[in-house]
């Protein structure tokens, strides 16, 4: 019987490190986005474009305007930082994962499919309190309480395997699953050709990474 996953998708490094993952443990994958408001669609462009190459099943793009509530750098008029921040930055959107993977989950039982992949990350990360081990374990135990699949005996899974990985540590994983992460949008101010900005978190993150890494940055800045 051919093992099923929906993957969180979102057109950056870590999502897509993420799919490559499900794809070598032998999943069947069908990928999700979500325009949500986001300062750029490019990321979405980007998420599609990897989405097509890997050969998964079904690609989706979800819309929630989450500008409707606000409250982020990505969703608000509020600047992007390109200074490191203390404590939870402001391009923390609220609720987002959670919202994500309530979507991801009821469409997982509707596949009937047995594992979530999200590409989350605790260590290189940006201090997100919805990327931590505890959200992603807090999750599973609520997927597996609302669900009818769960209540039948089909219990869902929340993958998070770059959880405790350092971000040079996924950029070696996805080189050698064979990822071209010159395709992949990380940045939270991207321009309209998706180059980054080489400034904000995200980036900065990013570029020290493939520095640890020992591998050449791929990455098209403004």
């Amino acid at each position: 019987m051919t093992k099923r996953a929906v993957v969180l998708l979102s057109g950056g490094l870590d999502s897509v490190t993420a799919l490559a993952i499900a794809k070598s443990e032998g999943y069947a994958c069908h990928t999700i986005s979500f325009d949500y408001g986001q300062r750029h669609r490019t990321e979405l462009d980007a998420a599609e474009n990897l989405a097509r190459k890997a050969g998964v099943v079904t690609h989706k793009v979800i819309q929630i305007d989450l500008r409707a509530i606000g409250g982020s750098a990505l969703t608000d008029d509020i600047a992007v930082p390109e200074t490191e921040q203390q404590g939870i930055p402001v391009t923390y959107v609220p609720a987002r994962n959670t919202i994500f993977l309530s979507i991801a989950l009821g469409w997982a039982e509707v596949l009937n499919a047995e594992a979530i992949f999200v590409g989350v990350n605790a260590v290189d990360y940006s201090g997100y309190p919805d990327c931590r081990p505890e959200f992603i374990d807090a999750f599973e135990r609520l997927a597996n309480l609302a669900t009818k699949s769960a209540v039948e005996g089909s219990a869902i899974y929340i993958r998070a395997p770059l959880m405790m990985f350092t971000k040079s540590q996924i950029i070696k994983c996805g080189t050698e699953l064979g990822i071209d992460y010159s395709e992949t949008v990380s940045c939270y101010q991207a321009d309209a050709q998706g180059r980054a900005c080489g400034q904000c978190d995200s980036c900065r993150l990013r570029r020290q990474g493939f520095h640890d890494a020992g591998v050449a940055d791929p990455t098209h800045y403004q």
